[in-house]
């Protein structure tokens, strides 16, 4: 079985998560494509869209929110994520059970003894009035009833779990900052969430997994359920080894891929990419060593902003006083540095608005 090692597959991820050549292809096309984009952080999707695609202009994006072609919602890994409709709509039944495992894996105690099916038909009654909810009003409507756990622990079973929600634009708009306002799913996109498939199927199950792989792979079966968080995808897999390709990496572990999806030579170059915080180029696996060395891993989940230099992250980014600052984590050479400086003055005009390109280098350690 061929073995690719750790430079193939840091570039077969470059090419799948378009950081190898800014794409020419629509905004929700590119959303789609990457299976969403975590998005806890509102202002992030628009620097990993900057990222990725050719000319990106925010204004677009913050269109397709308003006109409701993609959505904010609690999604893989309990992450609020932003996703296209179609997808939020197909997708969300099969991660009822995980989203509440994930909950109760945090709130157990506070939520011991609650039935979770009573709790859910409430907080559908009270938003069924389609006006928009922070988690703190919806769980005084409730506290009435149940008030032993708690207002936190409440509003995250509700609000993240058991009732499909949207959070409603302006939040997430580009240079705009909104507090989270919640909506039934049903009422922000016209119709109800798909129906979970017929005991013994998973066609959902499946198509994430080409989904995954199309934007992630190869990839391991244990760095696929990193990224979405479930736990059932081995029989999914399973049922669709026929249209897969399998390869080792260098410590043995079984690769799956699609036939025809990119697999790039090791030597291509990848050119200078700047990532937002909690970027699914880097989240999107159990094993990051394909882009990030195992003493930074922690920059991942501590939502540092990573700069890839020859595909790998090798500095931090920040913005202070309308400049950006990177700060070095490895030494940087001659040619390194002018093309950090390079990218670094083109994000700093699209965050000012073309108003700056200012950008300071930090000392290599």
């Amino acid at each position: 079985m061929t073995v690719l090692g750790t430079r193939a597959l840091n570039r077969a991820t470059l090419a799948r998560q378009l950081l190898l050549d800014h794409a020419d292809v629509p905004v929700l096309d590119a959303v789609a494509h990457l299976c969403g984009l975590q998005a806890q952080e509102p202002q992030e999707p628009f620097v990993g869209l900057w990222s990725r695609l050719r000319a990106f202009d925010p204004a677009v994006l913050s269109d397709l929110l308003i006109r409701r072609s993609v959505v904010r919602t609690h999604l893989m890994r309990r992450t609020v994520h932003l996703l296209t409709a179609g997808d939020v709509l197909a997708w969300r039944a099969r991660h009822d059970t995980m989203l509440r495992r994930r909950v109760l894996g945090t709130y157990r105690r506070e939520l011991d003894g609650v039935d979770l099916d009573k709790l859910a038909a409430a907080g559908r009654v009270v938003m069924a009035d389609g006006e928009p909810r922070s988690m703190a009003e919806l769980t005084r409507a409730l506290a009435g009833r149940w008030p032993a756990p708690g207002p936190r622990a409440l509003g995250e079973m509700l609000v993240a779990a058991l009732v499909p929600m949207a959070q409603l634009p302006p939040r997430g708009l580009w240079r705009t900052r909104a507090g989270v306002r919640n909506v039934l799913l049903s009422s922000w996109l016209g119709r109800d969430i798909d129906p979970p498939a017929p005991e013994g199927s998973d066609p959902v199950g499946q198509a994430l997994v080409r989904r995954y792989l199309a934007a992630f792979g190869p990839a391991t079966s244990a760095d696929l359920r990193a990224w979405c968080g479930l736990a059932g995808l081995p029989a999914a897999v399973s049922a669709m080894r026929g249209e897969l390709v399998t390869f080792r990496d260098e410590r043995g572990r079984e690769l799956l891929d699609l036939p025809d999806a990119p697999r790039p030579d090791p030597g291509t170059p990848a050119p200078v990419r700047f990532l937002p915080a909690f970027d699914n180029a880097l989240l999107g696996y159990h094993d990051r060593a394909r882009i990030v060395d195992d003493a930074h891993r922690g920059l991942s989940v501590a939502g540092a902003r990573v700069v890839l230099v020859d595909g790998r992250v090798a500095a931090t980014w920040t913005v202070e006083a309308g400049t950006v600052v990177v700060t070095p984590l490895r030494r940087f050479s001659r040619a390194d540095r002018a093309a950090v400086a390079e990218q670094g003055q083109a994000l700093a005009s699209f965050l000012s608005g073309d108003d700056g390109h200012r950008v300071r280098i930090a000392a290599s350690p």
